[in-house]
């Protein structure tokens, strides 16, 4: 289960990133640019079945989110994924991500949001605070 408290809307709308990106983006194809990267990175031979399946993974990611199970893994996995998809489209295809390099500023911005909300100090806890 989600977090209780005044945060928990931060739980749902990162699962709603993952499934934008995933669905909207890469699935319906809505923003071609998506297909682009992957085939400047992976090849344009596969790049719409490497985008469909990269678009299936990532709402696979949003309800392994909304699920609640292994949460820490789960955080962990979405740093991991984010920094190195981000660090590899700096390098490859700048030119095709909608801020430029300043894409990574925003990818950075979405890793400590999702740290936070996992490993944040809950709101309603005064654990080693005075009373």
């Amino acid at each position: 289960m989600a977090k209780k408290g005044s945060l928990n809307w931060l739980h749902y709308f990162i699962a709603a990133v993952w499934i934008a990106n995933g669905l909207i983006c890469k699935l319906m194809n809505l923003e071609p640019r998506h297909k682009e990267i992957v085939a400047r990175i992976l090849g344009r031979e596969y790049a719409l079945v490497l985008t469909s399946l990269i678009g299936i993974a990532e709402i696979v990611m949003a309800l392994w989110i909304l699920s609640s199970y292994k949460k820490r893994l789960n955080v962990l996995t979405q740093i991991i994924v984010i920094a190195v998809m981000n660090i590899i489209e700096f390098f490859v295809a700048p030119d095709l991500l909608l801020w430029g390099r300043f894409n990574i500023v925003f990818a950075a911005l979405f890793i400590a949001l999702i740290y936070f909300n996992e490993f944040k100090i809950p709101k309603n806890s005064n654990r080693g605070l005075p009373c």
